[in-house]
């Protein structure tokens, strides 16, 4: 695989059972790359390896005065340097290509997982989370999957270098063969809280990445009550938690860097007198101390690897960790092969059949506006996921509305529909639709049966004060207010303009079952009112079902279902269950239990008149 064949046709389907069983798979992906990189270190360490030998030659051919060896001692030199530079460069290459492959294969894998998941990702993995291992973790990994062909290039060369000082200068051989394992081994001990601190720190990062995040997020609203100042003041202790973690943290790799330094000093130092005594008792020739010290000396480079591979995966390992467990996300806990991932998925129903939860015994009939009435906020974002095919909560546990069997789309399971087909079916739009930046248009070319165009979905939203404001702040020269901007989730408008767009591109879809949480919550009555109307008008002959306790929405729908208890409790229209439902009118028109029991109050002293007037008329 070549950078300039990137992305990949297909990704493949991870082993996410544990972080270095992610790492396991990226690298058995990547064999070839690795082998040529590989193949390539080989080369680039071999010359550094065979450079003492070849200086210890020359010193010998300089002592004896021998001309025709020092030319051929020159030779080897000239090709030891091409070798370490031919090498070293095809080496570089190699391994960020690994690198650069490795992290767009993630990034691949984890767009894919985004797009099956789509809403419920963040439900189920915090936000700063995400951001972590779309951003940061990605690369970790990468550099791990790049380290590990040096490495095993490094340890040739470090294998190489002892063995042949074994033969070139036994004496000197036993002190280096001995001391470098030593030396490879000594920062051992001191990884797994060198590993500990750094995952802390990642930890700690995590979480002022996600607090971050919520504030720009709700900054709008932070301005709104004036608490700028204390989410400001709560990033500022996570960010010194964080600083404070990351000084832990480099401590302790400090010090292994300095384990690093010092005991191969100290190595350099003994062979250095340990051979003068052997050169001055005429045991070894000036040569040969020369090779094993310049051997000593090369050594410090790859042993730096050893250094390298061990924070490469202690920083992977996590990262790869928190990858896999994002990967590891499966649409719903249904039977492997649902929605998920289409496989064993079933044929799509015909069209007009009814929308039916088993669980709550909501029935949504085919053509027709149902709206929904739950007396819990949370319940019905629940419910109105669980009508998309996620029967999850915010746990990613089964809710008390969602441990049972899926919802039915004329008598077919979503879970059991390819993930396309059932996003074509039903559509859900949450109480907090995303708007991406881009333009007007952009943001409406969106996948669509066509057979509703954008401006009549912006009149049934009631977008025409959108379009004036998004058509006055645009620059010179746009004169169409579709191809006016939007800044990123839409921050420039307000959280009624926002609303209505993301109503509207909704409706563009035209899905054959659009559910609608809470879609007018932040718009006035007049501007719900026509909202309502608009749904009404654009949506008739579709199934729609609308989450809402709004009267004029409800008394806009064509049947009207009360939720209680995560059952059905009661159904009819809106007015027919204002007369007959106490829970219901307390749900809708916000009644209090003693404002309730008034009319009942009333009633009964009717009653009671009415029977004492019975009794006077027989008297």
């Amino acid at each position: 695989m070549q950078i300039s064949d990137l992305p990949y046709p297909d990704p493949g389907v991870p082993d996410a059972r544990s972080g270095p069983r992610f790492l396991l798979w990226l690298g058995r992906g990547q064999l070839g790359g690795q082998l040529k990189s590989l193949c390539w270190g080989i080369l680039h360490f071999s010359g550094i390896a065979g450079l003492p030998y070849a200086v210890g030659m020359g010193v010998d051919a300089v002592v004896e005065r021998d001309a025709n060896r020092l030319l051929l001692v020159g030779a080897l030199l000239l090709l030891i340097g091409v070798a370490i530079s031919v090498g070293d460069a095809m080496l570089h290459r190699t391994a960020v290509t690994n690198w650069i492959t490795a992290a767009a294969r993630v990034q691949q894998l984890l767009a894919r997982k985004t797009a099956e998941l789509g809403s419920a990702l963040t439900r189920r993995v915090a936000a700063g989370e995400v951001v972590a291992v779309s951003t940061g973790d990605v690369e970790k990994i990468g550099w791990f999957v790049e380290a590990v062909s040096r490495f095993l290039a490094a340890v040739f060369a470090v294998v190489l270098v002892c063995v042949g000082l074994l033969f070139y200068a036994p004496e000197l051989g036993v002190v280096v063969a001995i001391g470098v394992p030593v030396i490879a081994l000594a920062s051992l001990p001191l990884l797994p809280r060198a590993t500990k601190r750094a995952d802390i720190q990642r930890e700690k990062a995590g979480k002022a990445t996600e607090l971050a995040s919520d504030t720009v997020a709700g900054l709008r609203v932070l301005r709104g009550i004036g608490g700028e100042e204390l989410f400001l003041g709560r990033y500022r202790e996570a960010s010194q938690e964080v600083r404070k973690a990351a000084v832990r943290s480099a401590r302790m790799w400090a010090l292994i860097s300095a384990i690093q330094v010092l005991l191969p000093g100290a190595l350099l130092i003994t062979v250095v007198w340990y051979g003068a005594t052997l050169v001055v008792d005429g045991r070894i020739a000036v040569g040969e101390l020369v090779a094993a010290f310049s051997a000593v000396a090369t050594l410090l480079y790859p042993l730096r690897h050893f250094e390298e591979i061990a924070m490469s995966y202690s920083f992977s390992r996590p990262s790869a960790k928190r990858a896999a467990r994002v990967l590891s996300l499966t649409r719903t806990d249904a039977a492997e092969g649902g929605a998920g991932t289409g496989a064993g998925a079933v044929e799509a129903p015909a069209a007009g059949g009814d929308l039916y939860d088993p669980q709550t015994g909501l029935l949504a009939p085919a053509g027709r506006f149902t709206a929904v009435v739950c007396g819990d906020p949370d319940l019905a974002g629940r419910l109105a996921e669980r009508l998309g095919g996620h029967p999850m909560d915010d746990d990613g546990k089964d809710d008390a509305t969602g441990d049972g069997p899926s919802v039915l789309l004329g008598g077919v399971a979503l879970d059991e529909l390819a993930l396309d087909t059932a996003r074509t079916l039903v559509l859900v739009q949450d109480k907090d639709p995303v708007l991406l930046s881009g333009t007007l248009r952009e943001l409406f070319d969106v996948p669509a049966s066509g057979a509703v165009d954008s401006g009549a979905a912006l009149a049934a939203a009631q977008c025409g004060d959108v379009l004036d404001a998004l058509l006055q702040s645009a620059p010179d020269g746009v004169d169409d207010p579709m191809d006016a901007r939007i800044t990123e989730r839409g921050r420039s408008l307000s959280g009624g303009q926002r609303q209505r767009l993301a109503l509207a591109r909704s409706l563009v879809t035209d899905p054959e079952v659009l559910v609608l949480d809470e879609p007018t919550s932040a718009v006035d009555s007049h501007t719900e009112a026509r909202i309502a109307d608009g749904i009404a008008t654009l949506r008739a002959g579709r199934t729609t079902v609308v989450l809402a306790s709004s009267p004029l929405l409800l008394d806009r729908a064509e049947r009207v279902v009360l939720i209680d208890g995560g059952t059905v409790a009661a159904v009819g229209t809106h007015r027919e269950l204002l007369h007959r439902e106490p829970l219901y009118r307390a749900v809708v028109t916000r009644e209090t239990d003693e404002e309730q029991q008034q009319p009942l109050a009333r009633m009964e002293l009717t009653e009671l008149e009415e029977a004492l007037t019975e009794i006077e008329e027989s008297a």
